[in-house]
């Protein structure tokens, strides 16, 4: 490698350990690179393209919660990747269930790892009943329990059979949860009847 591209190489690596790990493509300006060099440095494997826009020295620095809470700040946790952050579901789902703002780009959500499902939702919606959640030293923005088991009601054929099942007897059995936010946010998701006929006869 010439003396030029390595001082060039170092230079990107100390900015990448400088941003925390991530940098964006417009990010790269700052330095005053240019990004077909950035290209040729992930083509010769020097770099790595976390995902289109966003680039890394080497993948594993970051664990999969890690490159969820860095992509995806402005997002939520929702369906099976919420009921296994409140411990209703044992196995972990595959892929991230993520509600996103639907006038958000579909190209943010297009990388191989990790598996991103999002769930493009009105930004009025987007707010109802978001709160956060501590895992794995990690913030993550994540819907409260009575919205996730709306959002599992509402969404039931996105879900298998026996998640929905353990999903709905796990909230019926935690002590924890609020009838009445549940009517409330029932009523917003349009699945009241749902919830009378699966949970109301339960309490």
């Amino acid at each position: 490698m010439s003396t030029n591209k390595q001082e060039t190489l170092e230079k990107l690596y100390a900015f990448i350990e400088k941003k925390g790990g991530i940098v964006k493509k417009e990010e790269f300006a700052e330095l005053g690179v240019d990004y077909r060099k950035i290209l040729q440095f992930v083509e010769d494997g020097s770099l790595v393209r976390v995902k289109n826009g966003y680039y890394t020295d080497r993948m594993d620095r970051f664990s999969e919660d890690e490159l969820i809470a860095r992509l995806f700040p402005d997002a939520r946790l929702c369906m099976e990747s919420a009921l296994y952050a409140y411990g209703y579901l044992k196995e972990k789902p595959y892929g991230w269930h993520l509600a996103v703002d639907k006038n958000t780009s579909k190209s943010r959500f297009k990388m191989d790892y990790p598996k991103v499902i999002p769930y493009y939702t009105e930004p009025e919606a987007l707010e109802l009943g978001s709160t956060k959640i501590e895992m794995n030293g990690l913030t993550f923005q994540i819907y409260d329990k009575e919205r996730m088991i709306c959002d599992c009601l509402k969404y039931e054929d996105k879900l298998d059979h026996t998640v929905f099942r353990e999903a709905v007897q796990a909230y019926i059995r935690d002590r924890d949860k609020d009838i009445s936010t549940l009517m409330e946010y029932a009523r917003a998701r349009k699945v009241t009847g749902r919830v009378q006929s699966l949970i109301g006869v339960w309490l």
